[in-house]
Order: structure tokens, then sequence, then C-alpha cells
């Protein structure tokens, strides 16, 4: 009687797997299911934690390889504790894909939630430079940046050819006697494989 039993449970199993399979990811036929959103994960491993490291908050429009993204990099009241006289973003040498000085501009930030999107609140007048490798951008603002407001370099690229994760670190550079940049943190942004 039991062996009847299982075996009728494992053919009612299969049928609904099947009829699963059929309906598509989100159970009805003709929808596909939600895809991630653009954004750091709630939780982050490092191979090698270090106290220097700063995680930094970004959004981006995609994160699929080869598809155009509007990336937005924060930088909140408290990642900085000075006025920015210059912001230079740096990418790894792996992350190809080209940015030009005309899709990147420098603004203050309205950040998202779950009933907004992340954008820019107003521009900031500022030059901006792409080093000739393209893996710098440096951005000078025409007078200092002051602290206490969000700010946000606004990119427009398309994502790079492999996909993977990419730690963009930021440095920037204050009014005063001596002009050293420092290091504010960085963005560890990820670029999937395909659409989900």
């Amino acid at each position: 009687m039991s062996l009847l039993r299982n075996a009728a449970l494992g053919a009612a199993a299969t049928c609904l797997a099947a009829a699963a399979s059929l309906l598509g990811p989100s159970g009805n036929p003709g929808l596909s299911s939600a895809r991630a959103q653009g954004t750091p994960s709630i939780m982050e491993f490092r191979w090698d934690p270090s106290r220097d490291y700063r995680k930094l908050y970004y959004f981006t429009t995609s994160t699929v390889r080869l598809q155009r993204g509007e990336y937005y990099f924060v930088l909140k009241p408290k990642d900085r504790k000075t006025a920015i006289l210059k912001l230079a973003l740096s990418f790894p040498k792996d992350f190809e894909s080209t940015i030009e000085a005309k899709n990147v501009k420098l603004c203050y930030m309205a950040a998202g939630s779950f009933t907004k999107r992340t954008r820019c609140d107003k521009d900031i007048p500022a030059t901006v430079e792409v080093a000739a490798n393209g893996k710098t951008v440096e951005v000078f603002p025409n007078t200092p940046v002051p602290v206490g407001k969000t700010i946000g370099v606004y990119m427009m690229i398309f994502n790079p050819r492999q996909a993977g994760m990419f730690q963009v670190n930021a440095m920037a550079q204050a009014p005063g006697d001596i002009p050293v940049s420092g290091y504010l943190g960085s963005w560890l942004i990820q670029v999937d494989a395909s659409v989900y």
C-alpha cells in the first residue's frame, strides 16, 4: 500500500513541476519574474576585510552586461568631512566601457526609497575630464562643494562586456594650502551576465 502511495505522490509531483515550468518563473503565463535593481547588497563579503575600506551607496538602472545604464555614484554627508574641490573616480582596468565626459555630471542627489527613484535634484556646475585610458574620471566643481548635502556623480554608459563585480574608488581633494587627495570610499558594483 505504501509503495502505491509513494508512486502516486511521485507522479503528482512530476506533473506539478511540469505545469510550473510551462507557466514561467512567476507562476503566470506570459509574465516574467521581477528583476533585481542595481543597488548594493545588504550583506557584503570581502576576502580581505580592511578597516580602510569604506562602502559607498550607488544606484544603476541596469546591471546587465552590454546594456546602457544610468549610474548614480552617491556621496552622503556622512561620507565626507570637508568641502570638495576635486573628485576623482577610478575604475578597474577590466571594467571595459567607454566613458565620455559629456555623459558625466555632478549634482545634488535625492535619495531613492520604496516609493521614489534615486535621481539628480540640481546640477552642480563642474568641469569633467576623463583620462586617456578611460579608467579615471575627474570632476572639478566651479566652486567647492560644501559639506552637509548628498551629492553624486551621474554617468550614462554601456555596461562592460564582462560580467562581474567591480570596485570603483573615490578620492577627493579639499580646499587648502596643500593639494592632497584623500580616500572617501568605494562603490562595489555588479554587472550580471544576462537578463533574469
